[in-house]
């Protein structure tokens, strides 16, 4: 504890009444979390919930386990992709049948690229103008987005003159980038919230800064969705990916989503088309015709069993607000903050202290704290160790997640009693905590 006893008390006094408030603290007890465990994992990975944990049984003990094949009609299983689509259409804005749940974020990135790249094509033949060669990003997007571009331009590179560039930029030279070379580029392809420190784009002032040069817009809402207001019909997004097993709960390795505006599905043309993506998959044609609808980026058959466990675990969400988790969200972020900085403040100062990586008002981030530290990793270790399970960006990043559905304020409380405790007394230099593990 500080050594400020009146502090400590205060905070208390201030998470308790933050609890009694919070009108999302009955939900924690929807989810199995294991005792004196504080989860602020920056949601790779969403809690087992109750829900999901009941469904996995009835799908594999029931459903497979009695019905057998005549699930797919039975018990729907053909529809799931769509069903599922549809609970999370609600969540990002989206209207009814435009988002479909498959494949990954990696596979449904690839997918929509090339499908919008065909498409820029398409318009600059119908506009007699040189095709677009450049697709934009940023320099700190998520890694796996960067290597779908480089991939496919690899792939559509051999033997053609015409090359397909990724150009990938600081944050703050995103907006020049596309009024200086908005003419040459095909599609800016963004994650609403980075994943390192937690800066939010202004999705729909670039998305229509984007359509002024004639730019396809496709956005990753890996760190969004769940816990962020979005509103993708409004704002005009021609495409979105995003993945559930975060702030959705969908368990490890759950199927990601796919947007597509209604406005682009008659003459989208994606390259994976598999058997279900057909008009009549049914029917077992020679040829391949795309479904009508978003129904035409299914590949191949789905995971039933992962996709059962994230429609279970998405059934929390039909009676809460986005605005609410937002609200919660931003209120987790400031509490923990502030009790972090007070604590601090209680001590001498230290020779190694945490420095914040990220925009000092929480309102202006993700749903999440990223600080700087040398030895972020090994502090990493050291939370994980006492039961407060954080994660570690590389160089030197500690990022803290906040889910609102099953934390807590007391559980900020003492997650920072117990962060600034590490750090002031440098438990984490302790050997065991300086070795990297395969996974952080």
């Amino acid at each position: 504890m500080p050594s400020n006893h009146k502090l400590a008390a205060d905070l208390l006094a201030k998470a308790k009444k933050l609890n009694q408030e919070d009108p999302l603290a009955s939900f924690k007890s929807e989810f199995l979390l294991p005792q004196n465990v504080i989860y602020v994992d920056g949601n790779s990975l969403g809690p087992l919930s109750k829900a999901a944990k009941n469904r996995a049984a009835e799908v594999v003990e029931q459903q497979w386990g009695n019905s057998l094949i005549s699930s797919w009609n039975v018990h729907d299983w053909i529809n799931l992709p769509t069903t599922v689509g549809n609970k999370i259409a609600k969540l990002i804005g989206a209207a009814p049948n435009t988002v479909i749940c498959c494949d990954s974020i990696s596979v449904n990135l690839f997918k929509l690229l090339s499908a919008a790249l065909l498409l820029s094509a398409k318009q600059a033949a119908d506009d007699k103008t040189d095709a677009r060669t450049l697709i934009l990003s940023q320099k700190d997007n998520f890694p796996t987005d960067l290597y779908m571009v480089q991939g496919l331009g690899q792939l559509l590179n051999s033997g053609t003159q015409t090359k397909l560039e990724l150009m990938s930029v600081d944050s703050k030279d995103i907006t020049r980038s596309i009024e200086e070379h908005g003419h040459c580029i095909a599609v800016l392809m963004l994650t609403h919230v980075n994943f390192r420190n937690g800066d939010i784009h202004d999705l729909q002032a670039l998305t229509e800064l984007a359509h002024a040069k004639g730019i396809l817009v496709l956005w990753d809402l890996a760190h969004s969705a769940g816990v962020l207001p979005l509103a993708l019909e409004e704002c005009e997004v021609d495409f979105a990916v995003g993945c559930t097993y975060k702030y959705l709960n969908g368990g490890p390795g759950a199927p990601g989503f796919a947007y597509v505006a209604e406005r682009l599905l008659p003459d989208l043309q994606q390259p994976l088309s598999g058997w279900l993506g057909h008009k009549k998959p049914f029917d077992f044609e020679h040829d391949y015709e795309k479904a009508a609808g978003i129904e035409q980026l299914l590949c191949g058959t789905p995971s039933i069993i992962s996709m059962s466990v994230l429609d279970a675990a998405l059934d929390m969400f039909e009676t809460i607000s986005v605005s609410d988790l937002r609200a919660k969200s931003i209120a987790l972020n400031d509490f923990f903050q502030s009790c972090v900085e007070q604590i601090n403040a209680s001590y001498s100062p230290s020779d190694s202290p945490l420095v914040l990586a990220c925009n000092e008002q929480a309102q202006m981030r993700g749903s999440q704290i990223s600080y700087k530290h040398p030895h972020a990793y090994a502090i990493c270790q050291a939370l994980i160790s006492e039961g407060v399970i954080s994660d570690f960006r590389s160089p030197d990043i500690l990022r803290i997640g906040f889910s609102p559905l099953f934390l807590h304020f007391t559980d900020m409380l003492n997650a920072a009693l117990i962060l600034t405790s590490i750090v002031r007394t440098k438990r984490y230099t302790q050997p065991q905590f300086l070795i990297k593990n395969k996974v952080t």
